[in-house]
């Protein structure tokens, strides 16, 4: 896989975890009261407290994959190959490219139409011997 499939995937991976986490993060959020104007938020059961425990360490899991899959970007991006040459020489290389490119499509489309006009031989001549041999058919 080129790098830039691999930049790709690591970000969809730190999109999918950030996703997840902040949606974690909403769903096990205790109530709060917003205002005194609200009645007070129910109390939590008493199961509610042991999953309290296991809940405080969610965020820190999610927030260590989280940060891993950053680093883990950074690393990817530490290794894609630096311009040489600054700004100038990738604008020449990239009029090299297109000039080089031209030339190959110019030739591509001269061999398209040689193909063209050789296909159109072809059928002419199938056309005549398709000809010949209906003219030599004997009438019923």
């Amino acid at each position: 896989m080129d790098i830039i499939s691999q930049l790709q995937e690591q970000v969809n991976t730190i999109a999918g975890l950030a996703f997840n986490t902040f949606g974690t993060l909403q769903r096990d959020a205790p109530p709060v009261r917003l205002s005194p104007n609200y009645p007070e938020p129910p109390a939590n059961p008493p199961s509610a407290a042991e999953d309290a425990a296991s809940l405080a360490e969610q965020p820190k899991l999610m927030s260590a994959a989280l940060v891993k899959a950053a680093k883990q970007f950074d690393l990817l991006v530490a290794a894609l190959p630096l311009a040489e040459g600054g700004e100038e020489a990738q604008l020449k290389r990239i009029a090299e490219l297109q000039a080089e490119n031209d030339a190959v499509g110019l030739e591509l489309q001269k061999q398209l139409e040689a193909a063209e006009n050789e296909l159109k031989q072809v059928q002419e001549l199938f056309r005549q011997a398709t000809d010949n041999c209906l003219n030599l058919k004997k009438p019923d």
